[in-house]
């Protein structure tokens, strides 16, 4: 009898050694289930963010994409040529191309004069415009904007007695590709300015931060890049300029920043804009803004899908120049240029070019 009782209470202890086991088990399970499930949606989240921006860049313009090419083929009636170094078969190669880099193309060819004659076309401007600028040089509206000796200093960019070259960078700041543009940057102890979008801005307001505080200037393109919407009315590009201005100052968490300089999407002359074009720069020179294109440039965003392409490209437009100011692209989609850029810098160290920010000159 005593025997039968200690064997009972020993399987009792049994029974519940093994609920209480099976419990603890069911637990684990449990928490792993979840646990797997949360892990799972950590990896997904982080692999969605990469490619978000990409699909915001080109969303953001989705818009303009027909826009784009129709401007392309009323150029391509004209009889215009790509300028130095791009793709003869441009108009096709745009079907494939994002709206923005359709648009990119396009100023190409809308900038020719400026590319191949820019410090011509400054002093033809400087004459035509002489008697604006005696006039509006008190007239400056924003107590923040550049001087008028500041404004002469970005109109006359192009002239130097030494060689010296501005690396800029439009359309960003994206993850995929600035955050390795700024590492080689700070490698090579240059500072560059970037030309920022405001739809980029709001997306990554940390990239901005990194950007200016390691020495860059950040500069003006614009919210949307997208010509509907940029130069709907003269005033409208203006609008864009100063959301854009608003969105840097809340990523610097500086509300006394200003960028002052604007880069007009498509450059500022040519196309069917044109008009209002001419408009805008008067609305941003009443308020001390500038604005700037290029006069050198790699065509990263109109053709060059190599680096011996970017590096053709670069080498023919800044022949025979002193002062350039270079066209490059850190939209997430321009992992090449951030590549090539080791490549273009030591060249135009070994033809002698000093690397400035727009704001040495300032």
């Amino acid at each position: 009898m005593v025997m039968y009782k200690i064997e009972t209470i020993s399987t009792k202890k049994d029974k519940r050694i093994k609920v209480i086991i099976g419990i603890i088990t069911f637990i684990l399970l449990v928490l792993a289930f979840f646990g797997g499930i949360n892990l799972a949606k950590y990896v997904n989240d982080q692999n969605q963010k990469k490619n978000l921006e990409l699909a915001l860049y080109k969303q953001e313009n989705l818009t303009a994409n027909q826009e784009g090419q129709e401007q392309i083929q009323q150029e391509n009636s004209k009889g215009e040529q790509d300028n130095q170094g791009t793709n003869p078969n441009q108009a096709e190669q745009n079907i494939s191309q994002s709206p923005n880099e359709q648009q990119d193309n396009q100023s190409q060819s809308e900038n020719q004069s400026n590319i191949n004659n820019s410090e011509q076309e400054n002093q033809d401007q400087m004459q035509n415009n002489g008697q604006d600028q005696v006039q509006n040089n008190s007239s400056v509206s924003n107590q923040n904007g550049l001087t008028q000796e500041q404004q002469n200093a970005i109109s006359n960019i192009y002239s130097s007695e030494t060689k010296r070259a501005f690396l800029t960078f439009d359309d960003g700041p994206s993850s995929t590709v600035t955050p390795q543009i700024l590492d080689t940057l700070k490698k090579e102890n240059i500072k560059a300015t970037f030309f920022v979008l405001g739809t980029m801005v709001k997306s990554n307001p940390q990239i901005i931060k990194r950007e200016r505080q390691e020495g860059h200037y950040i500069a003006n393109h614009g919210y949307s890049h997208v010509y509907s919407k940029v130069y709907a009315n003269e005033k409208s590009a203006y609008e864009e300029y100063q959301k854009t201005n608003k969105l840097i100052q809340s990523a610097l968490e500086d509300n006394t920043y200003q960028s002052n300089i604007f880069r007009f999407p498509g450059g500022s002359n040519g196309g069917k804009y044109e008009k209002i074009k001419t408009k805008t720069k008067k609305i941003l020179k009443e308020n001390g803004v500038a604005y700037l294109d290029w006069n050198c440039l790699t065509s990263d965003s109109a053709g060059a899908k190599t680096k011996s392409a970017i590096m053709k490209n670069l080498k023919s437009t800044c022949a025979g120049k002193n002062s350039i100011v270079i066209l490059m692209h850190d939209a997430p989609n321009k992992k090449l240029t951030a590549e090539t850029l080791p490549d273009v810098i030591s060249y135009l160290r070994q033809q002698g070019y000093q690397f400035y920010s727009i704001e040495d000159i300032l």
